[in-house]
Order: structure tokens, then C-alpha cells, then sequence
């Protein structure tokens, strides 16, 4: 199959899009370099001129784990919204998202480095995968609810025009669930910035590994007490942010926003010099857009000659694989819990009830707060543009630097870690709630805001009819996911050190953080995972799932 038409000459942004280009690959090239090499263990030093060596390896860990969350959300979210398997894959979803990231590093870690031995390979992957672990589930909540929410009036349009399933997907499905998908995205990464301390300096056990980067830096300056490092180390994450909102975000977010389901044009789109500049170039968007076309292309004629066979199975072939997978665990588990007792496993329920009301007090809480905030600042897409660069740098930044002032602010007033620790866990995982709210108020089309302004909708009564519905989905999806976060966000919060200074919460959280680092891979530690995985998968079976439902029945647009 031929290319349609030639590219055009090039010009000067051709010239500027190139430089770019490559001055990018040349960074990820020197990033990656040691990542294949020996592992040398050494020492993670403090002095700044090592800053920028670290921020370049996190942030090209970042990078690897976002491009493997977002492969993984094109894949998995579509099987769970549009197959049978829906109510399983739903419910491992929601299993590995209440696995905290310790017990994803305590369970591959080990692997990992079996898989390369000697080689730094092995633990790099580790840290890669725990990035993973905090970026995926969101973004894979996030698509599959766009696609149970999709317009019944496109559905219909697609019915009507006889589109493949591969067509309506990337016609219809992606381009609708896009501007959600990219703030989702943004949040995703954000909350990788937030492990990835947990995620650079491994400690399981008797695993105690530090890798060049900003998190491991961070670990040790945390260790020695030292805040002038501290703060570097924030400066330089700092860098990387914006870094990465220039380059990857501000351009999606702008490019998303021609796929908003709207029947007229709203506002003026939102601007990037990167996103402008690709399109003003002509031998590199010609390029593009054919070699797109040409796939699509491709793909669509494949599916042409070989139509899908639909393989309807009977319902106990899919069922009892699942029923023996979940009695051969529930055995394992049982075997590996028997020494501990069944008091102990009541008093670890007990800890797992402290931090339910914590996460639920939390939800609440920045419910309250973030999601009239997020709505009128998705009405405001001008604002929103402006303050979106802000918004990742407090999402993004990990709070639990901030635990150990808190710590002493807490021990100089006589206050209790038991009930402030539910702030600390605010502190990290609010923004899930603002960024979908966001998202679901900027998704609002322009002609039910005008339907609204005039039939004279205003306070309360607009708020009712229509905010509130209108980004409802969304609303629920930054609960589920952070609700989930909340529950990791207990492992740091519920214990908070600063030098030999150490205070700890009653709760499940403090509970996997001692056991992680005494155990590393024990019977106490799969305990917690298995209590706090229960917890968070009966939250969201009888109490999210159910308002999902009334999402997709009720406040579909």
C-alpha cells in the first residue's frame, strides 16, 4: 500500500522539530545507558552536581511507566467495558489497585533481579513496575468509564454506519474518551511522582537497593536529617515537571480538546508552543499523518478480509477457571497465614477498620472541598490552562517530604499522630478528586451550558440540574481511584520519620510498613496486603459499583 500523497519540502519548523527531536532521544539515550550495564551498588551521594544525573533517571522511569500505563489502559480497559469477562476484569482491577506499592516491590523485586542477575536491569524494572503500579489503575478507570458512558446518540450513528469494531474504537470510543483520558493521564503521573521515593530507594526485608535518582536522593536526605537537600531535590522535581507539562501534556490537553462532544464549537481551544510548532512543520506532519492514515488504513482492510468470528462460550467455561484460580489462592493464603492465628488476623482487621474511617473521613473531606473547586474551574478553561501546570506541581510533589515538619509541628503541640494522619493522607491523594472533576466539568458540551443560561439556571438549582450530573462519572472515577490511593497513602502516613525521630499511627498502614521492612516477603505482610486488598475491594464492589450503575442508567449524556 502506497503512501497518498508526498510530503511537502521542509522549513524552518521542520529544521526546529528535528532539533527538539533529537536533543530528546539523545536524553533518553544517556538515561537508559546504565540501566543495561552491571549494577554497581553504590552510595547515593548528596551533592547537588549529581542532581541533575538523578532527575534525568527518574524522570526517564517515569517516562517508560507511563508509556507501559497507557499500552495497558488501551488493552485492558476496552475488555473489561465491552466483553464478557467485564465482572472479572473489573474485579482484579479493583484487587490490584488495593495493593499497596510496597507489596508490589516485596513481590517483584526478588523476581526481578532473578531475571538479570548481576545486572542493574533487574531492579530498575522493579522500580519501572512500581511507577506502573500507581499510574495504571487510574487511567484504565478512567477510559472504561468513558466507553460505559458513551452517547447513546453515537452509539446509534455507529450502528447506523456500519462501523467495525476496529473502526468504532478509534473513531468513535478513543476520540470521545480523549479529554478525560489526558487529565486522568496528567493525575496518573503525578501520583507516580508521589512513590517515587518507595520506588528508587527498595527497602524489603533484607533487600536494600538505592538507584541513581531523585527518590533514592530524597530517602537519604530524609535519613541524615539533611533539609538543604532536601529542598534541591524539590527544585530539581520541580524541573522535571514542568519539563514534562511542556513537552507532553500541555500539547495533549490541547490536542484533546478537538475531540470534546459538543454539537457547536465552545471556547477557544487551548494553546502549545510544542503542539503549534509540529503544526507548522511540513515534511514531519506529512509524514505523520500518512504513515497514520497508511495503518489505519492497513488495519481496517485486514479486518475487511477477515471478518471477527464471535466465540460465544458457555458461562461455566469462564467461570470455573476464575472459581479454581480463587480456591488454589484462598489455599495458599490460608496455609501461609495458619501459624500467625486467627487472633492475630482479627487484630489486623481491627487495624484495617482505624484506617477504613481514616480513608473514609479523607473522601469526604476533599469531596467537599475539591469537587466545587474542580467544576468551576473546568467553566473556566482559560483559568484551567493557567493553573494547570500548578496543579501538577502540588499534585505531583511528593507531601510525604513534608510528614517530618508535620511530625515536629505535631510533637511541639502536643498533638496526635491518630488523627492527623488522615490529613497527611489528604495531602496526596485530594487531587484524584480535583483533576476528574476537572476533566468532567470541562467534558460539559457548550449547548447544555447555554440550554442551562437560558432557561435562567442559577446556584443551587444549576448546581442540581446540571453540574453535578453532568460530571458525575468523572466525580466517581477520581473517587475510586482515590479512595485506592488513600489506602496507600496510609503506609507513609501512618509512619513518619525524620532522623532518629519516628511516630506511628494505629492503623493497617503502619502495620505493612513495619512488616515490610522486617520481613520483606513474611506471613505479617501478606496479612496486611491481603486485609487492605478485602477492604478496598468490598468499598468498591457494594458502594462504587453500585453508583456506577446509576452513572451509566441515569447521568449518561
Amino acid at each position: 500500500m502506497a503512501l497518498t500523497r508526498f510530503p511537502e519540502r521542509p522549513n524552518r519548523h521542520d529544521l526546529l522539530a528535528l532539533v527538539l527531536t533529537l536533543g530528546l532521544l539523545a536524553l533518553f539515550l544517556e538515561a537508559s545507558r546504565e540501566s543495561a550495564g552491571p549494577f554497581h551498588p553504590s552510595p547515593i551521594s548528596l551533592d547537588p552536581l549529581k542532581l541533575p544525573e538523578y532527575t534525568l533517571r527518574t524522570a526517564f522511569r517515569m517516562g517508560v511507566a507511563f508509556l507501559l500505563s497507557t499500552l495497558f489502559t488501551l488493552v485492558y480497559a476496552p475488555l473489561a467495558a465491552k466483553t464478557r469477562l467485564e465482572p472479572f476484569l473489573i474485579s482484579l482491577l479493583d484487587i490490584l489497585q488495593s495493593v499497596p506499592i510496597l507489596g508490589f516491590l516485596a513481590a517483584t523485586a526478588g523476581a526481578f533481579a532473578a531475571l538479570f542477575p548481576g545486572r542493574a536491569l533487574g531492579y530498575e524494572l522493579a522500580a519501572i513496575f512500581a511507577v506502573f503500579t500507581s499510574q495504571a489503575w487510574n487511567m484504565a478507570f478512567s477510559f472504561y468509564q468513558s466507553l460505559k458512558t458513551l452517547p447513546r446518540e453515537l452509539d446509534e450513528a455507529a450502528t447506523l454506519f456500519r462501523l467495525s469494531p476496529w473502526q468504532r474504537f478509534f473513531r468513535l470510543e478513543l476520540p470521545f474518551a480523549l479529554p478525560g483520558l489526558v487529565w486522568n493521564a496528567m493525575m496518573s503521573m503525578s501520583g507516580g511522582w508521589f512513590f517515587v521515593v518507595a520506588s528508587e530507594a527498595i527497602a524489603v526485608g533484607k533487600t536494600q537497593v538505592e538507584l541513581p535518582g531523585i527518590g533514592s536522593y530524597l530517602a537519604t536526605a530524609i535519613a541524615q536529617g539533611d533539609g538543604r537537600a532536601v529542598l534541591l531535590a524539590s527544585l530539581s522535581m520541580l524541573v522535571a515537571i514542568l519539563a514534562y507539562d511542556q513537552l507532553l501534556f500541555r500539547p495533549l490537553v490541547a490536542w484533546s480538546q478537538r475531540f470534546k462532544y459538543e454539537e457547536r464549537p465552545g471556547l477557544e481551544p487551548a494553546r502549545s508552543w510544542v503542539l503549534d510548532l509540529l503544526r507548522r512543520t511540513h515534511t514531519l506532519r506529512g509524514i505523520a499523518e500518512a504513515a497514520f492514515s497508511w495503518a489505519l488504513e492497513a488495519l481496517f482492510q485486514l479486518e475487511r478480509r477477515r471478518p471477527p468470528r464471535r466465540l460465544i462460550l458457555p458461562q461455566w467455561v469462564l467461570v470455573l477457571p476464575l472459581l479454581l484460580l480463587g480456591g488454589i489462592g484462598a489455599f495458599i493464603l490460608w496455609r501461609q497465614l495458619q501459624p500467625l492465628g486467627w487472633l492475630e488476623v482479627a487484630r489486623v482487621f481491627l487495624l484495617g477498620f482505624f484506617t477504613f474511617l481514616r480513608v473514609m473521613g479523607v473522601l469526604l473531606l476533599a469531596t467537599a472541598i475539591w469537587v466545587p473547586v474542580g467544576i468551576l474551574l473546568g467553566l473556566r478553561p482559560r483559568v484551567a490552562q493557567r493553573v494547570e501546570a500548578l496543579l501538577q506541581l502540588l499534585a505531583a510533589f511528593p507531601v510525604n517530604l513534608l510528614y517530618p515538619l508535620l511530625a515536629l509541628f505535631l510533637l511541639r503541640h502536643h498533638l496526635s499522630l491518630e488523627v492527623f494522619s488522615a490529613f497527611l493522607m489528604a495531602l496526596g491523594t485530594q487531587w484524584y478528586i480535583l483533576f476528574n472533576a476537572v476533566a468532567g466539568s470541562m467534558a460539559l458540551p457548550e449547548d447544555l451550558k447555554e440550554a442551562a443560561r437560558s432557561f435562567g439556571l442559577k446556584g443551587l438549582t444549576l448546581w442540581r440540574r446540571l453540574l453535578l450530573p453532568g460530571t458525575f462519572p468523572h466525580i466517581l472515577t477520581g473517587l475510586i481511584t482515590a479512595s485506592g490511593g488513600t489506602w496507600n497513602a496510609a503506609i507513609v502516613a501512618e509512619v513518619v520519620q525524620w532522623g532518629s525521630l519516628t511516630l506511628q499511627a494505629t492503623g493497617l498502614g503502619s502495620y505493612i510498613a513495619r512488616w515490610t521492612l522486617e520481613e520483606g516477603q513474611g506471613p505479617h505482610l501478606l496479612l496486611g496486603i491481603a486485609v487492605m486488598s478485602l477492604y478496598v475491594v468490598v468499598i468498591n464492589r457494594f458502594v462504587w459499583r453500585r453508583l456506577y450503575r446509576l452513572a451509566e442508567e441515569r447521568f449518561r449524556l
